[in-house]
């Protein structure tokens, strides 16, 4: 049976990413910081997927995490068909007024993390006849976003890296996808401290996990280079790269200023 590594699979998109892709019957290697929630996760999949579901606790923010998973995946490397780079968070806030360390970690779980994954489990992706790598982006990652700053710029770079990855892989039977969300129906406006009236603003266009996880599912099993989920979306990409920067950054700081 082939597996499926997936990062922040606790809750939201990783999780429902976890589920979509085991309905295709791919078993699961899962990792989270958060314990109770992978092991409720673990425990709803194994009796609503009948799937086998193996579980991680661990810290990506920490340098030496992505050699544990290594270690921890060794036993499935033969099976092992699927990495899902999704773990991630942001802060809301003035760049100079947030903790640095907190914002070092953003760099840490969104880009250090992905790079290092890749980098390991790559040479594991290669022995097998078809492999997939999805990184998860954002609509944050085309433009800018005052007061989401570090988290917009770190999906900046899983757009680009990602894009240029899947180029230097477009021979071997490696396929990379981006999947780029919008607003979506997660704990992600709590973790990043969000006010109420941005959770509001957020309301009005949210997708959820589970429609997302259809998206990126049927996008990377299709091999598709880079899909932006929901038509209001692709649509906020849109304007946003057709507007002048200086709008862009204006709207998006009005919003995230709150």
């Amino acid at each position: 049976m082939a597996y499926a590594l997936i990062t922040g699979a606790a809750k939201g998109i990783g999780k429902a990413i976890a589920s979509e892709l085991a309905s295709k019957g791919y078993d699961l290697l899962l990792v989270d910081l958060d314990a109770a929630g992978l092991a409720h996760t673990a425990a709803t999949l194994v009796s609503e997927r009948k799937v086998l579901v193996h579980t991680l606790t661990a810290d990506l923010s920490a340098p030496d995490t992505a050699y544990k998973i290594k270690e921890w995946t060794v036993a499935f490397e033969s099976e092992l068909q699927v990495l899902v780079n999704n773990a991630a968070f942001g802060l809301n806030g003035a760049f100079d007024k947030l903790s640095l360390t907190e914002q070092l970690h953003i760099i840490d779980v969104n880009v250090k993390s992905v790079v290092a994954l890749c980098h390991l489990f790559i040479p594991v992706l290669r022995q097998q006849e078809k492999a997939y790598i999805l990184n998860i982006g954002s609509n944050a990652g085309y433009q800018p976003v005052p007061y989401l700053n570090i988290y917009a710029a770190s999906k900046a770079f899983i757009i680009s890296f990602t894009r240029s990855l899947r180029y230097e892989l477009r021979r071997s039977n490696v396929h990379v996808s981006c999947v780029s969300p919008g607003s979506t129906d997660t704990g992600f406006v709590d973790r990043a401290g969000m006010s109420s009236a941005i959770r509001k603003t957020a309301e009005r266009y949210n997708m959820s996990a589970a429609e997302v996880a259809k998206i990126a599912v049927k996008a990377l099993l299709s091999k598709r280079k880079e899909r932006i989920t929901g038509v209001q979306t692709k649509l906020g990409v849109f304007l946003s790269w057709l507007a002048p920067k200086s709008w862009s950054e204006k709207f998006g700081a009005d919003i995230f200023s709150k």
